[in-house]
C-alpha cells in the first residue's frame, strides 16, 4: 500500500479509466476512500517484492503460507504467484480485505503485469465479485485452487474477524498509510496479527513509522530496519522466534 513518508512526486502517466502507472511499468490505482493509491507510485511492483516478497524470505521459502492484510488489487498477490511458480513450489495464500475492488479494475492493474497469466488468477478473477462488496454485504469468502496455488480471500473486517493461529510462514501487512487507515496499525491489532505468524514466520511492511515499529516489538517480534523500496528510506521486516 502507498508510502507513510513525505508528499509525493506526480505520477508519471495515467491509463484510461483512472489506472495509475508507475516508474517500473506495473500499474495501481486511486482508492477514493483512503484518498491513496492502492500501491507505491514509485514503483507498485518493485514494492510488492521488495518489502513483501524477499522482505519476508517468501521467494526462498519451500512451500510458503502467506497471509494478508489488504488484498487491494493484487499485486503483492501476483507477485508471489509468480515466484512460486517459477520456482515450482506450492503456494497456500490468505488475504483479508473489507472494501474489495471491482473485478474490472483487478482485471485491468493486472493485465500484462507478473503473474496474470497464471491460472489461479483468472479463477480468481472468475469467482471476484463484479461491482465489489458494501459493508452491508460481508462478510463472504471466496477459495480458488489451480496451478499449485490455494488462496482465500476473506472480505471481512480484519479488526474483529476470526484469524489463523501460527499458520503463516509470512504476513503481508500492507494496509493503507497510518495516517489514513490508523485502525491496522494499533498495537491491540498488530499483537493479534502477529499471532497468525508460526514460529520463525516474517511479517513485511512498507511502514518504517516509530510506531508501528514500537507496536511490533511489544508484539514479541524482532524487528529489523531494511532499505526501503523505491521511494522509501526504509522499511520493516519482524519475526516471530520460537
Amino acid at each position: 500500500m502507498p508510502d507513510d513518508a513525505s508528499p509525493l512526486p506526480p505520477l508519471p502517466d495515467a491509463a484510461p479509466g483512472g489506472i495509475l502507472l508507475t516508474p517500473d511499468g506495473s500499474r495501481t490505482a486511486h482508492n477514493a476512500r483512503f484518498g491513496e493509491a492502492y500501491g507505491s507510485r514509485h514503483g507498485a511492483a518493485a514494492q510488492a517484492r521488495h518489502v513483501f516478497l524477499e522482505g519476508t524470505g517468501t521467494h526462498l521459502h519451500p512451500a510458503p503460507r502467506v497471509l494478508e492484510v489488504g488484498f487491494g488489487l493484487g499485486v503483492n498477490f501476483r507477485a508471489t504467484v509468480a515466484d512460486a511458480a517459477a520456482r515450482g513450489v506450492a503456494l497456500a495464500y490468505h488475504a483479508f480485505e473489507f472494501d474489495p475492488a471491482p473485478r474490472a479494475l483487478l482485471r485491468e492493474v493486472g493485465s500484462g503485469g507478473q503473474g496474470a497469466e497464471h491460472p489461479v488468477w483468472e479463477a480468481l478473477l472468475a469467482a471476484w465479485p463484479e461491482s465489489g462488496l458494501g459493508p452491508q454485504d460481508l462478510p463472504q469468502e471466496i477459495q480458488v485452487q489451480a496451478g499449485g496455488v490455494s488462496v482465500t480471500v476473506t472480505f471481512a473486517d480484519v479488526l474483529t474477524a476470526p484469524l489463523p493461529d501460527a499458520w503463516a510462514s509470512a504476513l503481508y501487512l500492507d494496509g493503507f498509510s497510518p495516517s489514513r487507515n490508523p485502525e491496522v496499525w494499533t498495537p491491540e491489532f498488530v499483537a493479534r496479527v502477529a499471532g497468525t505468524l508460526a514460529p520463525g514466520g516474517v511479517l513485511g511492511t512498507y511502514s518504517a513509522a516509530g510506531h508501528v515499529r514500537r507496536a511490533l516489538e511489544a508484539a514479541g517480534l524482532r524487528v529489523e530496519r531494511r532499505p526501503g523500496a523505491p521511494g522509501k528510506r526504509e522499511c520493516l521486516r519482524a519475526v516471530r522466534e520460537g
